[in-house]
């Protein structure tokens, strides 16, 4: 799929500000403990924070991106394992419960999994796009 460079930078600002405003509102700034005990291991505050930062990554390089193709593959595997873990989560526990113990944390393990799959897909086309353009100036 073809996309314009102007859809890709705000794509990218949109990957990065989904990141970083989906973890600090829907864990209330770190202090929602039902997110972190509901998949520790991911979950953590330090994985919360890890997500927040690598939302920063994507802001920073959505002026930049035509010149690191590279970087964008990064993009695609990093989306890809928050998209299979999500699935994987999704597919062996039960989301109601988390809602029935907070909402926030509810609504997060809802919308985190498709959030990752959309932007993998999006980073992926962005990738071909640009190994496209490559080899055509080859």
């Amino acid at each position: 799929m073809k996309l314009s460079k102007e859809v890709i930078k705000k794509g990218m600002y949109l990957s990065g500000i989904s990141n970083i405003a989906g973890v600090l509102v829907f864990s209330r700034f770190f202090t929602n403990k039902t997110i972190n005990e509901t998949d520790p291991v991911t979950m953590s505050n330090f994985g919360l924070l890890m997500i927040a930062v690598w939302g920063l990554v994507f802001l920073a390089v959505a002026k930049k991106w035509e010149n690191l193709r590279w970087v964008i593959g990064v993009f695609v595997i990093e989306k890809f394992i928050y998209g299979l873990t999500w699935t994987k989560w999704i597919l062996n526990n039960d989301l109601s419960s988390v809602y029935k113990k907070d909402t926030m944390a509810g609504i997060f393990y809802t919308i985190y999994g498709p959030n990752d799959w959309l932007f993998c897909v999006f980073y992926l086309c962005v990738f071909i796009n640009l190994s496209t353009l490559e080899k055509k100036n080859r």
